[in-house]
């Protein structure tokens, strides 16, 4: 390892490491997704009381409805910006499975198998992302940027102006089934299984730790024994089939499949895992304060619309959020490393004035 590499993972994880001098109860509650779970907390009692109807189960039902594909896709998202990398192509890869479920079932292909096939086109298109990422080397954005395009093209190519609206009963109904008479979707319970995993894959597995090597630093970790490539390929796969899966749900949930389907949903998506405590430049994050962000950015607009404000302002609101979040996570940053630089200091000259 070079002496330049050394110095960045130093400086690195000075930056990132907890401060593990202060007591547990600290270093579990005085933090970024600890502050965002106490803001939707604070935010939902406050509208239950002001906004009128908010606090029904039938507004609840529908918000959980609403952001269900948001939270998927927040998992694998939050995964991908942690290695310093970002997908903006994940609602052009729901408008194109989307239009996949509608065409294959136009067509009179099994709902079973269509199913398979929107998800392998997610994973393709995710495949793709990957490829040209790790393998041809071109940064993120840019890459993302263009499949954005191309996959949202590809969608309002197949179908136009049209729109396919027949879909079996028994799928659009358990799209908007209920969980008895608690007025929780069913779907919410494939939520928490994905959210499961992907908890035990970012945050105990040596898949996870990887991950966050690789944000804290790309060539440490490969000296590390990281495949750094592989890693990212997976994540962009991953990102392509949860995407997928999110198309199909949106295609169920309103009974229509069109190319246009959630255009601009990547902006929500990326909002709410930045603003749940993930850092913009990797190697920071966790998903309890994704899944957090996600329900405050949910229960704001389903507030905001019930008190009639229009999607402008709630457009404005969301865009001010995802600014501040990044703003926040970089003054915080630079406080923790102040400190620690401080405290390193003050360790230094005390020891040196003891050996004098």
């Amino acid at each position: 390892m070079t002496a330049q590499t050394t110095v960045t993972t130093s400086t690195t994880s000075l930056r990132h490491i907890a401060d593990y001098d202060r007591p547990l109860w600290q270093r579990l509650l005085l933090t970024r997704e600890s502050a965002i779970i106490a803001l939707v907390i604070v935010v939902v009692l406050f509208a239950s009381i002001v906004v009128p109807n908010f606090g029904s189960k039938i507004t609840m039902t529908y918000l959980l409805l609403d952001i269900f594909p948001i939270l998927i896709i927040a998992l694998p998202m939050t995964a991908i910006i942690v290695t310093g990398e970002i997908d903006l192509s994940v609602a052009s890869i729901v408008g194109l499975s989307s239009v996949l479920t509608g065409v294959l079932t136009q067509a009179g292909v099994p709902f079973g198998l269509t199913i398979v096939l929107a998800l392998a086109a997610g994973l393709l298109a995710g495949t793709i992302n990957g490829f040209l990422i790790t393998a041809v080397g071109l940064p993120s954005l840019a890459v993302t940027i263009g499949t954005l395009a191309l996959f949202r093209g590809i969608a309002v190519g197949m179908l136009g102006t049209t729109a396919v609206t027949e879909f079996p009963a028994f799928w659009t109904d358990l799209a908007k089934e209920k969980i008895g008479s608690t007025g929780i979707p069913v779907v919410m319970i494939l939520f928490v299984v994905l959210a499961i995993a992907f908890a035990i894959l970012l945050h105990f597995t040596k898949l996870g730790r990887g991950v966050f090597a690789i944000g804290l630093s790309p060539e440490a970790a490969r000296f590390s024994g990281v495949d750094v490539a592989r890693t990212k390929m997976l994540l962009y796969m991953l990102s392509g089939a949860v995407s997928a899966l999110a198309g199909i749900y949106f295609t169920l949930r309103y009974g229509s499949a069109r190319g246009d389907n959630a255009t601009g949903m990547e902006l929500q998506v990326i909002a709410a895992v930045l603003l749940g405590g993930v850092s913009i430049f990797g190697g920071r994050g966790a998903l309890h304060g994704v899944i957090a962000g996600v329900v405050l950015i949910g229960v704001l607009g389903s507030a905001l619309r019930l008190a009639n404000v229009t999607s402008d302002v709630i457009n404005i609101i969301t865009g001010a959020l995802l600014i501040g979040a990044v703003i926040s996570t970089s003054v915080i940053a630079a406080v923790k490393y102040r400190r620690r630089t401080g405290k390193k200091l003050q360790i230094a000259g005390a020891r040196a004035a003891t050996t004098s």
